[in-house]
């Protein structure tokens, strides 16, 4: 830690709750976050002593700037008190690779040296973020004993397309836990927690980039802290068709949860199924901005897989896998369909294989991802005139057969996949 940072820590002399936003060039956003985490430290907390912590990556439009800036002039008009304490605010950068992990690292490090009792992380894009997000991250932590408090949303019935087709149904097969949003970006966790993921050697790997979310939330479950969820509301960001720009995010956070496997395999395996986890807030509806989905690109991509990497493929998957692929590659884009229990096979033989090593481990991540776009296409197809909560239902079936074959994933792990 730089000494200037370390003497601005020092002159606070210890605080209650910290508040970390790691961000890189966000001016347009960042001032309603910092507004809102003010007005609800003050409202929710006003005898504790807090820290604002913006972690940046070295932004060049302002955004440091403006979290400096940003204050809110009269408590009053949002409080009917106002808070005991001064609400501290660090600006500093972060070191070490570029990544939301790397700017998670200096948070934690924040957190151990003030000595919090609870701290929150929020993205620093959010539009949709209350004060009351405040209470719903730090309450469960400061006054309920939990550790973690994984985010609740409201979200397109498209949006978050890795988190519903792997990352939450893998997740709650493997460590028997329905956290609905594991790689949600806005999270509640203890100081004790944040002083424990410091003790890990993992600054160096994709756990620096894209797969913090998902290594903060398995840690918590697998090393036995106490798990709750908070419901949101509606996440409003910068959200994406699920077939565009993926960029490097798809193959991190696999890379992450496929990597985690193999530490925690002697707990997951004896995991024989899952259960719900407690939840805070208030359920409410609320409208939420269309997700555009291009089909028929995706479609293509799937093709175009077909055609190019099947060598990669016939390599993870068993004959009857691939040649099961081969077939649906043959049909027409209106009966295009992507079977459940294929694309469960296929998440767990990949797993198989990235974890004995037989394929180049970035080769393989890259070449999931038109076999991803083929699954997607085939669930937008299936549900396009579905409301939300029919889609979720789905999801939660997806969910079922992922526990339903989990022999299928041990029998394999165990035999290297042979």
């Amino acid at each position: 830690m730089e000494k200037y940072l370390q003497s601005q820590l020092e002159e606070i002399r210890g605080a209650d709750i910290l508040i970390g936003i790691p961000s890189y060039n966000n001016i347009h956003t960042i001032g309603h976050v910092v507004r809102a985490v003010t007005a609800g430290l003050a409202k929710y907390f006003p005898g504790a002593k807090a820290v604002i912590f913006n972690s940046d990556g070295g932004s060049t439009d302002g955004t440091q700037e403006e979290v400096k800036r940003v204050q809110i002039e009269d408590f009053k008009t949002i409080l009917t008190s106002h808070p005991v304490h001064p609400i501290h605010k660090i600006v500093t950068p972060y070191h070490g690779i570029p990544g939301k992990g790397s700017a998670f690292r200096a948070i934690f490090e924040a957190a151990g040296s003030l000595n919090v009792k609870a701290c929150a992380v929020v993205d620093s894009d959010l539009r949709s973020i209350t004060p009351e997000w405040m209470d719903l991250l730090l309450t469960p932590v400061y006054d309920e004993g939990f550790d973690y408090v994984a985010p609740l949303y409201a979200r397109h019935k498209f949006d978050g397309t890795i988190t519903n087709s792997i990352v939450y149904p893998l997740t709650r097969t493997l460590y028997g836990k329905r956290i609905r949003q594991p790689i949600g970006g806005d999270f509640g966790f203890s100081g004790e927690l944040a002083k424990f993921y410091l003790t890990k050697d993992v600054w160096e790997t994709d756990v620096a980039r894209f797969g913090i979310d998902i290594w903060m939330t398995t840690l918590a479950v697998a090393e036995g802290y106490k798990v709750c969820q908070s419901y949101l509301g509606a996440k409003l960001h910068d959200a994406k068709d699920p077939g565009s720009d993926l960029g490097p995010m798809f193959a991190q956070v696999v890379s992450s949860v496929y990597g985690l496997m193999a530490d925690y395999q002697n707990f997951w395996e004896k995991v024989k199924e899952s259960q719900p986890i407690p939840t805070f807030g208030f359920h409410y509806d609320v409208g939420l901005e269309p997700v555009s989905v291009n089909v028929e690109r995706m479609i293509r991509s799937f093709r175009l897989g077909l055609k190019d990497l099947m060598e990669i493929w016939r390599k993870a998957l068993p004959p009857e896998t691939a040649r099961w692929l081969e077939s649906i590659g043959r049909l027409s884009e209106e009966a295009f369909f992507f079977p459940q229990d294929l694309w469960v096979r296929i998440i767990y033989d990949f797993a198989i294989t990235y974890h004995n090593g037989s394929v180049h481990r970035d080769h393989l991540l890259k070449s999931m991802i038109p076999l991803y776009l083929g699954w997607v296409a085939s669930f937008v197809r299936e549900n396009h005139e579905s409301s939300a909560r029919e889609v979720e239902e789905k999801i939660e079936h997806l969910c079922e057969v992922f526990e339903e074959m989990k022999p299928y994933l041990i029998e394999r792990w165990t035999t290297g996949g042979n």
